[in-house]
C-alpha cells in the first residue's frame, strides 16, 4: 500500500479573517486552480461558505483531458482556523487535504497538507513518481501566485 503526503506552505500579508473569507468561499476554488485542470464545480445552488457535512461535486481534467468527476465531503471546521475536505468518488483511493491558516504578526501562514493514496496499487506507486506529485506541485505552485496576486505583498 503507497500511502503518500504533500505538504505546501504560503505566508499572506492580510488578515486571519480575509484569507478565511476567500478560502472558505467554494465558489473561490476554480479561480486558484489551473486553467489546464478543465475544473468545473457541478454542485447547485452551492452556498457562500463550507461547512461541516458539505459535499461539493466537481469535475476535473487532470490527465489528456479527459473528465473525472471528483465528490468532496467537508469534514471539519473551524471558523478562521482550519477546514479539511475528504473525497467521496474521484481519482484516488484516499483523498484526506486539511487547509489550515495560522495567524503570524503581520499575515497569516497558510499550510496544505494533503494525505492521499494512488488508486491500482504497484501501478498507482509509478503514477505519484511520474506524474501525481508533479501535478500537486503544479496545481499548488498555481495556487500560491494567485494568492499573491490576490494578497499582493
Amino acid at each position: 500500500m503507497a500511502f503518500y503526503q504533500f505538504q505546501k506552505e504560503q505566508y499572506i500579508n492580510t488578515s486571519i479573517k480575509e484569507v478565511w473569507d476567500f478560502i472558505s468561499s467554494p465558489k473561490n476554488l476554480k479561480e486558484i486552480t489551473p486553467k489546464n485542470m478543465g475544473f468545473d464545480i457541478r454542485t447547485p445552488n452551492l452556498p457562500d461558505k463550507i461547512y461541516e457535512g458539505m459535499i461539493i461535486s466537481y469535475t476535473v481534467r487532470p490527465l489528456l483531458n479527459i473528465p473525472t468527476n471528483w465528490v468532496t465531503e467537508i469534514t471539519h471546521v473551524r471558523e478562521q482556523s482550519y477546514f479539511v475536505d475528504e473525497q467521496r468518488v474521484g481519482p484516488y483511493k484516499l483523498w484526506h487535504h486539511q487547509h489550515l491558516i495560522i495567524p503570524e504578526k503581520t499575515g497569516v501562514l497558510m499550510k496544505d497538507i494533503v494525505s492521499y493514496q494512488p488508486p491500482f496499487g504497484i501501478l498507482g506507486k509509478i503514477a505519484n513518481s511520474i506524474v501525481i506529485k508533479n501535478k500537486l506541485n503544479e496545481i499548488f505552485d498555481y495556487r500560491t501566485q494567485m494568492l499573491q496576486k490576490i494578497f499582493p505583498l
